[in-house]
């Protein structure tokens, strides 16, 4: 009786240690994936802040280019 119980607990620990092997190697590319997201976050903002700059610069050359030619015109 011994032996068997040995034996079981033998094997559930040997398949406890496989399956933590697998999780570990499971989670080998979570870094690369969360990198990613990271990645792709900062260029959408980039985009974003790259459309505003765009916009804010046409709405000042605008408002520019009126003033000059009010100064021209008096």
């Amino acid at each position: 009786m011994t032996t068997t119980i040995r034996w079981t607990a033998a094997r559930v620990h040997s398949s406890g240690a496989k399956r933590l092997v697998q999780m570990r190697g499971d989670d080998r590319g979570e870094g690369v994936i969360s990198v990613a997201i990271a990645v792709l976050i900062m260029a959408f903002l980039g985009a974003a802040m790259w459309i505003g700059f765009q916009q804010m610069w046409r709405t000042t050359e605008a408002t520019t280019n009126t003033k000059v030619q009010q100064i021209g015109n008096q």
